[in-house]
């Protein structure tokens, strides 16, 4: 006897039912719209709202100056950086949270160029060049221009797997994406790392889709330096301060491009010549912002006790489950995955070309799916597994194929 197929809805339930992270849903403000954008913006976790509450009524509003050492203002860039460390699989006191990804590779890809002892002007003993990712977001690229043009040397992009072959010995630093953010491709960070350094490079990694949704493993992996986001995954809120890592071992001799009051040794002393504070807090900058910091720090809260290997079995579930939905109701033809199906190339997300994209995403929307649009021409769908359930990708795909259809 043939065995009996398993509708997609039926299977959702299944899945649904065996979740070990379903209770996480009801930590987060969720309405009946299935939401496939957190790795645009993460959804809000339910205790920000109390919490910034407090931060504004009482720490700042009876507090006021006082605050910033009765509520821990201060220690606030590290504090959070502490509870971030160990979802990038970071020993603590090796990450400062504050000021804008775009900022902080700014620092990072700087001050590993300076960290290589490289640089233009002949006393760079040759590496006068940085590696960029040649599909990198184009702020990363951006940057990357500019701290060449800064420190002397020559800009190379270059696709991610062309790294080994294309670093060398005037390389001073290469900075990378973990994961591309229009296909999800997952890049291999242990290797390529690995690549960097037998060429006496250093590495700067860009987090931004990968920290909250799979494991990163900064200090297994030997990483120079990485920066990171923390709207998308980490769930933090529009504009949530982001961070910079700074490997333990290179700390005494990170030298930041952007020295503030708030990264020197003694910043009350206020001295007109600069001194690094020790360890990750010289990748401080100006005064934290701290409404956004302590929402992100409540909204972290939710991490507790959630096993980062746990989440990334669930994001590689949801995106599997989400092509076999796409397969089953969306006409032949209509769109065509940019995602790898390789487990060990996939983020957590699902990109897919579609000819109408812009449009089919706003219908998509307008029923109550919401996902986002790349230029010219993807659907990218983001899971955080969270909040994301099996029901929500069966909903999802159903919607995407009846509105194709």
């Amino acid at each position: 006897m043939s065995e009996v197929a398993v509708s997609p809805s039926a299977k959702a339930e299944k899945l649904d039912a065996a979740d070990e992270l379903a209770a996480l849903c009801s930590e987060f403000v969720l309405d009946d719209v299935v939401y496939l954008d957190g790795n645009s913006l993460g959804a809000l976790p339910v205790g920000v709202p109390g919490r910034v509450d407090d931060v504004v009524r009482h720490q700042w509003g009876e507090l006021r100056i006082r605050s910033w050492e009765e509520s821990g203002w201060w220690t606030a860039p590290e504090r959070v950086g502490d509870r971030i460390a160990p979802l990038v699989g970071a020993a603590p006191g090796q990450i400062v949270v504050g000021d804008s990804t775009s900022v902080n590779v700014f620092k990072a890809l700087v001050g590993a160029v300076r960290l290589a002892g490289g640089g233009g002007g002949g006393g760079g003993g040759g590496r006068d060049e940085i590696l960029v990712d040649a599909t990198t977001f184009p702020t990363d690229g951006y940057i990357a221009g500019s701290a060449a043009r800064l420190t002397g040397c020559e800009l190379r992009p270059v696709a991610p797997a062309e790294v080994p072959g294309a670093v060398g010995p005037r390389t001073a630093a290469v900075l990378l994406n973990h994961v591309d953010y229009r296909t999800g491709r997952l890049h291999d960070l242990p290797s390529l790392t690995s690549a960097i350094h037998a060429a006496g490079a250093l590495s700067v990694w860009d987090l931004c889709h990968s920290a909250g949704a799979l494991p990163v493993g900064l200090d297994e992996h030997g990483v120079d330096l990485a920066v990171g986001c923390t709207y998308k995954y980490l769930n933090g809120g529009p504009g949530s301060p982001a961070y910079l890592y700074v490997r333990s071992d290179l700390q005494e001799r990170f030298d930041s491009p952007l020295p503030g009051w708030n990264s020197h040794a003694d910043p009350f002393g206020m001295s007109p010549s600069y001194a690094p504070a020790p360890g990750a807090l010289r990748g401080r900058v100006g005064t934290p912002d701290i409404l956004s910091m302590l929402a992100l720090e409540a909204a972290l809260e939710v991490w507790e006790g959630v096993s980062i290997d746990s989440v990334r079995r669930k994001s590689l579930a949801l995106t599997d489950f989400f092509l076999e939905c796409v397969s089953a109701y969306v006409p032949e033809g209509r769109v065509e995955s940019l995602t790898p199906a390789a487990h060990a190339e996939r983020g957590s997300q699902v990109a897919l070309r579609c000819a109408d994209a812009g449009s089919v995403m706003k219908r998509l929307i307008e029923r109550g799916v919401v996902g986002d649009f790349r230029h010219p021409d993807v659907l990218r769908f983001g899971f955080t597994p969270l909040y994301v359930g099996f029901g929500d990708v069966e909903r999802a795909a159903r919607v995407l194929g009846e509105t194709l259809g």
